[in-house]
């Protein structure tokens, strides 16, 4: 018997909880950063955020569906099992790298933003 049906039901419905569950949350929590680097300008501030989303929803949804094509065959309850379990460990980490890559750009970019205004000064 063929279990891949199966497995991209239980996977898609753990993947869209996950990117949901994380966009939402850096959405929300993530505008007051935007909200400090652009200067207190609330409608550039909730354009950029909501722009971010939008293709934070669009570049992840895009990730999980490839995963899709480089599903090997699954033929038992131990392979789905593990088929999934790899699928959304290997979703998890490549959205904590990007997390990490995305909070390294703001350090940088407010680094930068300090130090020009001590120059200025």
């Amino acid at each position: 018997m063929n279990y891949n049906i199966l497995a991209y039901l239980i996977f898609g419905t753990i993947t869209i909880y996950i990117i949901l569950w994380v966009g939402r949350l850096s959405h929300r929590n993530g505008r007051i950063f935007i909200f400090t680097f652009f200067e207190q300008q609330k409608d550039l501030t909730d354009t950029t955020n909501n722009l971010l989303l939008a293709g934070y929803y669009l570049f992840n949804i895009g990730y999980a569906i490839l995963q899709f094509n480089s599903w090997g065959e699954v033929s038992n309850w131990s392979t789905l099992i593990s088929s999934i379990s790899v699928k959304t460990g290997l979703l998890v980490l490549f959205l904590a790298g990007l997390h990490f890559n995305n909070m390294l750009i703001i350090y940088l970019l407010a680094k930068n933003k300090k130090h020009s205004l001590t120059l200025k000064q």
